[in-house]
């Protein structure tokens, strides 16, 4: 039996991935909404509580609305918005997080998938704390570079645009005031004791991206440079296929570099580390659209119905 999938917000970047990757998929059926009607709150209940699986891609306060019109307690809702994520009632849709969170995601009904940032930081900072590498109370900061793709329709539109401001053209930091709305899972999620230190970058390129969280050794537990680190990653990841831990130096194949468009349109996640014996750097490189939302929203509808992780999914090049 297929199983019956309804994707409210279904015209945005997250919304239209998700589409892509059920393209070649003979085991779900696509309940669609009438465009006249996707903003009448009675058919999109109809078809919400028609559904096996929702995928909510939208704003916040919608896809808060979206949620209090299920009736239907057969329902599981899977939602990309930032809404849910620090909410203890719903499973936090990172099944590499820790031992027992992929069949937290299993047995839910309500499901919270990461932020695109979030993602990264989180993928870097939740096993070196879990490992006890990284005391909780360490003043953690991280910057990370993205695609427009993220930034929402009227961002991309005036990427997109043949008005494109100057600046446009160039990287542009944001969310200056520390306030950015990534940060509270961020933090929870990797059990700091302190929100860290952000800094987000959007360039003029669609998608792709990478969350960088640099440290000083000393101040960190048994480590005396990169190679522990490194060594730590492969051993936590060891056995997700979504997470590839690179070897110390992979780097040098793109002559030092680490582009951040690389894992464009594909669906897995990469870690580097690199640095010295005094100051390192780890790296989480993967799409925003992939592993940072449409991606991570069907890897963990795969696992609620219980077929394989990656089924639809690009995982590698």
């Amino acid at each position: 039996m297929k199983t019956k999938v309804f994707i409210d917000g279904s015209a945005g970047t997250t919304g239209l991935r998700i589409h892509e990757r059920f393209a070649q998929r003979d085991d779900i059926e696509l309940i669609t909404i009438d465009p006249d009607k996707r903003k009448d709150p009675a058919e999109k209940e109809k078809l919400i509580n028609a559904a096996d699986v929702v995928f909510l891609c939208l704003p916040d306060s919608a896809a808060i609305e979206s949620v209090s019109l299920i009736k239907n307690e057969h329902v599981c809702v899977i939602d990309t918005s930032t809404a849910h994520r620090t909410n203890d009632a719903w499973a936090y849709g990172f099944p590499e997080l820790t031992k027992g969170q992929r069949e937290k995601i299993r047995d839910s009904k309500r499901i919270a998938v990461p932020g695109c940032y979030a993602t990264g930081f989180i993928s870097i900072a939740g096993p070196m704390v879990e490992h006890k590498i990284l005391p909780p109370d360490y003043p953690v900061s991280a910057f990370a570079l993205s695609g427009y793709s993220g930034a929402g329709k009227s961002a991309i539109a005036v990427y997109e645009g043949d008005e494109k401001p100057y600046e446009f053209e160039s990287p542009r930091e944001y969310a200056l005031s520390q306030q950015h709305k990534h940060i509270p899972e961020m933090q929870k999620m990797a059990h700091l004791a302190k929100a860290p230190l952000f800094s987000p970058i959007v360039d003029d390129y669609y998608a792709g991206m990478f969350v960088s969280l640099p440290f000083y050794t000393d101040l960190l537990n048994g480590v005396n440079g990169p190679e522990e680190v490194q060594a730590m990653f492969a051993e936590h990841y060891a056995n997700e296929p979504f997470i590839r831990v690179m070897p110390i130096g992979a780097e040098d194949t793109s002559n030092g570099f680490i582009g951040a468009n690389a894992m464009a349109g594909y669906d897995g996640l990469q870690i580097f580390v690199t640095g010295n014996a005094e100051r390192i750097v780890v790296t989480a490189r993967f799409d925003n659209l992939g592993k940072g939302a449409s991606g991570a929203a069907i890897q963990c509808m795969n696992i609620v119905v219980g077929c394989s992780e990656d089924k639809g999914l690009k995982l590698w090049q």
